[in-house]
């Protein structure tokens, strides 16, 4: 049960008094004329008045969250606060009336929602304030706010309850209202270069798009099974194939697999699918977006994120897959090219080392375990084994090379991005050769896509497409090290809801 608490069940008290006084704890039809923010600006100009008695003649209507409430007998200074700014607001008797002031005395408290008439003015200790003529209850609060929430180390309670660490904390408010605008301008710098953006299913007759395990669902119309999407990219290209020469989707994106700091299993993604372009075009694109952003944000160059500063002043570094494995991640040569040197290398490492992989996604986890953590600044790794890449475009020069990369940033991978293997034919034995590599342990690889194979077969242009990961980009711009920081209500085991006393 909720709302059993004895501060709980006193409010509810006071709303049922407010209610036989014939004032509605939860009116409708209220309006507001503007918000703390621009009062604030509206009326600055009285910090400069030269007069003794420091006001504005006009009177109009804020409202907010009451934060903090101080009475002293016959008058009370409180604070409230809405969705960007706060302010200090003093009412009386002589300024409210004998009767309301008697009544919000009384039944007024720390969390419900007011709207305030009044006019603004300093204090005799110069503090910019709202002299209240009318007060109106907008929504009582019947649980009480933490007393001690701000800076909290239980942050389960603040994910679980995104809605109270918003109220305590306006800082987090603040990230995710940023997180929008991230959102905006992406879409904006996309629209503006000539791209469409477009919706694809959410729910997949076939899970694709991307090596991961699906969600599972069932249409019980159609009796049949449909999997939440991976990614929409088999999609976005058949638009491409229709004649679509520039689209993009900024949507969710649903994966069944484990949770930690950079993963949660329903996120945020953006694709976009450019005809007549290559993967170096891509580059320079991702560049000029991450410039953009910054600018927009008001970012500098070089952002510092944990314990990194990375410069973004510089071109983006451009590395070879397999020198990354060489150069960065110390791996000898001779191992790199070897499946049993690299499985034994893992194995004195203490990596999980699974035989029945083959030499790429052997390289794959070489790329894991020793390079990855160490691409700090931007970091374009080029041209991956073809085995992990299977809807990539081969390399005309080396067959067993995909015309892809990825871009790393921190540490974390945060875009990936290829020449898009147009060839119907060699599309439908990657396919194939999927299927051999789920039977040989690998779970998360493609499902054959018979119809994407056969919209291939109609002719798709020369095509280059990229995917970016919306939450560890805002992460990064945010200096956010769980993605749990920058997703409203990120995914939790579930509890047993309890209601204590606070």
């Amino acid at each position: 049960m909720i709302f059993e608490t004895e501060q709980e069940q006193n409010r509810i008290a006071k709303a049922a008094e407010l209610r036989e006084a014939g004032v509605s704890p939860y009116p409708h039809f209220l309006k507001k004329e503007m918000s703390i923010r621009e009062f604030k600006s509206k009326f600055d100009y009285i910090r400069n008045m030269d007069t003794e008695e420091k006001k504005a003649d006009e009177e109009v209507v804020i409202s907010g969250r009451l934060k903090l409430k101080r009475v002293a007998g016959k008058s009370t200074f409180a604070n409230i606060e809405d969705e960007n700014d706060n302010i200090q607001i003093y009412y009386s008797q002589g300024s409210i009336g004998e009767e309301d002031y008697a009544k919000f005395k009384k039944n007024l408290e720390v969390g419900d929602i007011i709207l305030v008439k009044g006019y603004a003015f300093l204090t005799k200790t110069g503090e910019f304030s709202i002299h209240a003529s009318h007060i109106t209850l907008a929504a009582k609060a019947i649980s009480p706010l933490p007393e001690k929430f701000h800076g909290l180390t239980d942050k389960e309670m603040r994910y679980r309850q995104r809605y109270l660490d918003m109220i305590m904390n306006p800082e987090v408010r603040g990230d995710f209202i940023k997180r929008s605008l991230i959102i905006s301008n992406i879409r904006k710098f996309f629209e503006e270069r000539g791209f469409l953006e477009v919706e694809t299913p959410m729910m997949h007759p076939i899970a694709g798009g991307a090596n991961a395990k699906p969600f599972v669902t069932h249409h019980n119309a159609l009796d049949v099974d449909r999997y939440l999407k991976i990614a929409p990219e088999l999609y976005l290209k058949r638009l491409v194939v229709g004649g679509m020469e520039a689209v993009f989707e900024i949507n969710r994106c649903f994966r069944n697999e484990g949770m930690d700091l950079t993963h949660n299993p329903e996120f945020t993604s953006i694709e976009f699918y450019w005809a007549w372009h290559d993967y170096f075009d891509l580059m320079d694109l991702t560049e000029e977006l991450f410039r953009t952003l910054l600018s927009n944000l008001k970012l500098p160059s070089n952002l510092k994120y944990d314990e990194y500063e990375i410069d973004f002043g510089k071109p983006f570094a451009r590395v070879k897959y397999l020198d990354a494995l060489t150069q960065i991640g110390g791996i000898p040569l001779d191992v790199v090219n070897d499946k049993e040197k690299i499985l034994a290398k893992l194995r004195e490492d203490k990596f999980e080392a699974n035989e029945k992989l083959d030499l790429g996604h052997l390289q794959s986890e070489l790329f894991d375990n020793y390079v990855e953590e160490k691409l700090i600044n931007p970091t374009f790794i080029m041209d991956f084994p073809i085995s992990i890449s299977p809807l990539a475009r081969r390399s005309d020069e080396n067959p067993d090379i995909a015309e892809r990369f990825e871009l790393y940033i921190a540490g974390k991978e945060i875009a990936n991005a290829f020449n898009e293997l147009n060839d119907p034919i060699d599309q439908y034995g990657r396919f194939k050769a999927q299927i051999d590599a789920k039977n040989a342990g690998d779970d998360e690889a493609h499902e054959m896509d018979e119809d994407y194979c056969v919209a291939l077969g109609y002719g798709m242009p020369p095509t280059a497409g990229w995917g970016l990961g919306v939450d560890r980009l805002v992460m990064l711009l945010l200096g956010k090290k769980s993605i749990r920081d920058v997703i409203l209500f990120p995914a939790m085991k579930p509890i047993k809801f309890e209601n204590k006393e606070n």
